[in-house]
């Protein structure tokens, strides 16, 4: 602070003298709302300056040490930056999820700690050493990454409300957890996130598996990658009039890729051709997916 009882302080690209109001103002500005008392005596205000605010309605406790500027009226996000800076954690689990839009929560706000901390009315707090792969900052807020996310959702939650997270991620595009099942094998949930949750796979990855699935089973060789009725097909056998398309979540992710599919099989099943389509998942039971093929008339072992 200098004599004329001003703070230099930053807002945007540019260094500018600001008032303490100004300062805890611009702090807020960046927190949803929020400051804590440790930050604003870091930024050199003084606990008499503190307290003053307190006093005048400018700064009003929403646990200790952590303070709504102006009013208490708060947003979601707010309520939750504030929880982080209470527990001096991370933002986690089904708030974590919420704030990443993978699942609703409501309720206590999780929030993981690397040490034991009181209890505070409103948390639900957990102690967890995290890596620094595993926490990341969303919309300004200190949170854990989508995948540790979906690590502690797969040991609080049911597993139909799991797969919900999961798909939920999967459509937003967000990281996988499949690294983090392999660091924390026996951690609660893993088994069911492994389940729930294998890794994606390449197109390329599929295509090998399918063709070991082939040879293995002695099918006839089929034509691949060939043009039929002005569509590329991925693989076909004429004699049988049967095509098989290789789906890896990589490359039909999108609307267009699901809508432009449709439109495919429907053109060739009008020309009297059967489409199937086979994923990772189908050749985890080849035994399965080998009667699905005899049934439509392809038959292994003949070469």
């Amino acid at each position: 602070m200098n004599q004329a009882g001003r703070f230099v302080g930053s807002i945007g690209p540019k260094s500018v003298p600001l008032t303490v109001d100004e300062l805890i103002g611009a702090l807020a500005g960046r927190q949803h709302g929020v400051v804590g008392r440790a930050q604003l005596i870091t930024a050199g205000v003084g606990s008499d300056s503190i307290k003053l605010r307190i006093a005048a309605g400018r700064l009003h406790p929403l646990y200790r040490g952590v303070y709504a500027v102006g009013h208490r009226v708060l947003s979601q996000r707010g309520r939750w930056m504030a929880a982080t800076l209470a527990a001096d954690g991370i933002l986690s689990h089904r708030s974590a999820a919420a704030l990443w839009g993978i699942r609703p929560s409501q309720g206590r706000i999780d929030v993981t700690t690397p040490r034991t901390r009181a209890k505070r009315p409103g948390l639900l707090l957990h102690r967890a050493v995290l890596a620094e792969d595993e926490i990341t900052a969303h919309d300004g807020i200190p949170v854990t990454t989508p995948a540790r996310t979906l690590l502690d959702l797969a040991a609080v939650l049911q597993r139909h409300q799991l797969q919900q997270a999961i798909n939920e991620a999967e459509i937003r595009r967000l990281e996988g957890p499949h690294h983090l099942t392999s660091r924390y094998p026996t951690k609660r949930g893993t088994r069911a996130l492994r389940a729930l949750a294998p890794p994606t796979y390449t197109r390329s990855d599929l295509e090998a598996r399918f063709a070991t699935f082939l040879n293995d089973r002695r099918y006839p060789r089929p034509l691949t990658n060939t043009i039929i009725e002005g569509k590329e097909v991925d693989v076909a056998w004429p004699g049988c009039r049967l095509i098989i398309e290789l789906d890896s979540w990589e490359y039909h992710r999108t609307r267009h890729a699901f809508e432009e599919d449709r439109r495919k099989d429907r053109r060739l099943k009008a020309a009297g051709w059967t489409v199937l389509r086979v994923t990772w998942r189908d050749l985890d039971d080849p035994d399965a997916l080998e009667a699905e093929l005899r049934a439509l008339g392809l038959v292994p072992g003949l070469r």
